[in-house]
């Protein structure tokens, strides 16, 4: 339903509308919320659909849905019965201030369209109860197919009935089934689906694209995650001629809109990766095999050749083309970082033609670097890596450490990424505002918390810039930058470009990427029909782009999500087998409920302290934990002692990856 509703907000071609959806559109067009124009149906300007967010007893806000507005106000009388979470069309007010206001007119359904419960006993009875709010679910134990304590059931909110059994609480390996039910995503493909890919040949036939240009011989590499499968991108560098080459995988050579394999991509836009597999948004047949750039065999790509100017280190050409590339070698990030510290050597002539290059690479990817942060940001946030045995328990954590290697192809990506959205006026941009006046006051309020005082500068960039001198100086870097990234706004897709704030960048996209986002494949057919000429194609990839767009963005935070929760579960699992135990922790929230995060033997673990003493924003303490609640993946802790400096272990030299 939420999917109709942005679709309508932007407008929807009568011929998109999905049969299950004609009955609403039609029912909402009789009542006048929609307008039909050039055979397309979009909200009547008085009328907005968004999700109702509960205020207070005075009444609610209205989260508009794609769109970037000021929320509406409902009051009370005017929400119709509709409840917080619900999905909504409403009707435009002027307030009585003079502020937006919206009444209720249609109640469309629930936001969260599929929830999990679990079978639990409260006051010596057993019932069935949502794991997020932990309120009564609406069915009788009667109901269940399964009634034992710890049941776990998804339950289709929008029809209000139970969609699936999942197993059991006690069992580990349940953990992965509720996050996957909570947004109803799934591994399995459908049979149409894997026969469509099924049909592509196991190999490339080179002879079968005379018109593609033949870069075989060319020294390309991929540089990647030990445990990755999907190699999307690979790189090639030649010094003499200071040209690079990125070239991506050729997804849109075999999946073509209308088809099966499409629909299925759309419908999942990303692939989630948790720490023990991962959930392709391409069937592996195509993500792990036929598109993925794998060394030692030939492989269509889509490919950026750029100069790269070596006194100004500017891009100044570059061209696009589809080609066969034949990679030389597969490397892990750990072993070209072993490189750089001469411990890795060429194991033979193939493997010396690219370490060849990659000093020379290396040199000018870290001055493209310091020129970008002349107007860019340089934001790191941690991210956790955790691993797990067979039996899905967490084996350990740890924050992922930055390194060369890393900096190295994201360097090289991010080049590729600027090129291809200099290339078109209307498609799908990578955007992210710069952060409101508001916004910025509130964290500087933040930062004066915990001591650190930045006037603001000429410029947001030089504000910022001091406020990292700072915390560098106070050894806070993770942490204080974390506190900015929560500042602005999210990065989104958008079908207009308003550049990108962090990074610095006028024009922005994601290319590099189409076996695991679709955004990209999006960006390479609109590149291919500019290419051809081909307005028609053109017109055709652009068609529904703005709902597009908000589709993908949200089908993002949700990928994101889920790989967060599988961790909380994870960590709550952990700390039930450890509960009146200590642990050093770090405040990362001091107001209610106060929060903290576990830095000692299992790193990354949010615990919510039950009690408190004055405690500041990243005051690092000891906690004992209390309680561990495996439904709704809560941990508390009890608050024991401060650390003294000294004997802290500092957390935050920790990096993740740039925040883009």
């Amino acid at each position: 339903m939420k999917s109709l509703l942005i679709r309508l907000t932007h407008g929807l071609y009568d011929q998109d509308i999905a049969a299950e959806e004609r009955e609403n559109v039609n029912q909402w067009f009789a009542m006048k919320l929609l307008t039909l124009e050039d055979n397309k149906y979009q909200f009547a300007s008085q009328y907005r659909a968004g999700i109702v967010s509960l205020a207070s007893d005075s009444g609610a806000y209205l989260q508009t849905l794609g769109e970037s507005i000021r929320d509406h106000f409902i009051e009370t009388n005017n929400l119709m019965g509709a409840k917080s979470g619900d999905l909504v069309i409403a009707q435009r007010l002027l307030g009585r201030r003079g502020g937006p206001q919206a009444k209720v007119v249609v109640i469309a359904g629930r936001s969260e369209t599929f929830s999990v419960a679990v079978v639990s006993s409260k006051n010596g009875h057993l019932g069935l109860y949502d794991i997020r709010t932990d309120h009564p679910a609406g069915f009788a134990i009667s109901d269940l197919s399964e009634s034992a304590e710890g049941s776990l059931y998804q339950i289709n909110n929008q029809s209000g009935t139970i969609a699936a059994y999942l197993g059991n609480l006690s069992d580990p390996k349940v953990d992965e089934k509720i996050v996957l039910a909570l947004y109803n995503k799934h591994d399995e493909f459908e049979d149409d689906v894997l026969a469509m890919a099924r049909e592509f040949p196991k190999e490339v036939d080179a002879s079968q694209y005379p018109n593609r240009r033949d870069l075989r011989h060319l020294p390309f590499c991929t540089i990647d995650p030990v445990t990755a499968k999907d190699f999307d991108d690979a790189i090639c560098f030649v010094p003499e001629t200071s040209t690079l080459y990125v070239a991506i995988a050729d997804v849109s050579e075999y999946v073509h809109p209308f088809g099966a394999i499409d629909a299925e991509a759309i419908y999942r836009s990303f692939s989630i990766y948790l720490p023990h597999r991962s959930i392709p948004m391409l069937p592996r047949e195509l993500s792990e095999t036929l598109c993925s750039l794998q060394p030692l065999v030939d492989r269509l790509a889509y490919t950026f050749e750029m100069h790269i100017d070596p006194v100004t280190y500017e891009m100044d050409s570059y061209t696009l083309y589809e080609s066969i590339i034949h990679s030389h070698r597969r490397f892990t990030y750990e072993q070209i970082d072993a490189f750089f510290e001469g411990n890795h050597h060429a194991e033979n002539d193939k493997e010396a033609q690219v370490l060849a290059y990659i000093p020379a690479l290396n040199e000018l990817t870290e001055k493209l670097r310091a020129e970008r942060m002349k107007k860019g940001y340089n934001f790191r946030s941690s991210e956790l890596e955790m691993r797990i045995d067979e039996e899905q328990n967490i084996v350990s954590t740890e924050f992922a450490v930055e390194t060369p290697s890393h900096a190295l192809i994201e360097d090289c990506m991010l080049l590729a990424n600027k090129a291809a959205a200099s290339m078109y006026e209307r498609g799908v941009f990578r955007i992210h505002e710069s952060p409101s006046p508001l916004k910025l006051q509130s964290l500087y309020t933040e930062l004066a918390s915990i001591g650190i005082f930045v006037e603001s500068q000429g410029s947001i960039k030089e504000t910022i810039t001091a406020i990292q001198a700072e915390a560098e100086r106070r050894d806070l870097i993770s942490e204080v930058d974390t506190l900015i990234i929560r500042a602005q706004m999210q990065a989104r897709y958008a079908p207009y470009n308003m550049g990108h704030f962090g990074l610095g960048f006028e024009r922005y996209t994601h290319f590099t990427s189409p076996i695991r986002r679709y955004s990209d494949l999006i960006v390479h057919r609109l590149l291919k029909a500019i290419a051809a000429h081909d307005t028609e194609e053109g017109s055709y990839v652009l068609r529904n782009i703005e709902s597009l767009c908000t589709s993908i963005s949200e089908k993002e935070r949700e990928a994101s999500d889920i790989e967060i929760r599988f961790h909380e579960r994870k960590f709550a699992r952990w700390a039930a087998t450890v509960i009146g135990q200590e642990f050093k922790a770090r405040i990362m929230r001091a107001e209610e409920p106060v929060m903290a995060e576990i830095h000692d033997t299992i790193t990354g673990a949010k615990v919510a302290i039950t009690s408190q003493f004055g405690l500041m924003l990243f005051d690092d303490i000891i906690v004992k934990i209390e309680s561990s609640n495996l439904a709704t993946a809560k941990i508390t802790a009890s608050f024991v002692r401060r650390i003294e400096k000294e004997e802290s272990e500092h957390p935050s030299e920790h990096a993740g990856k740039l925040y883009e």
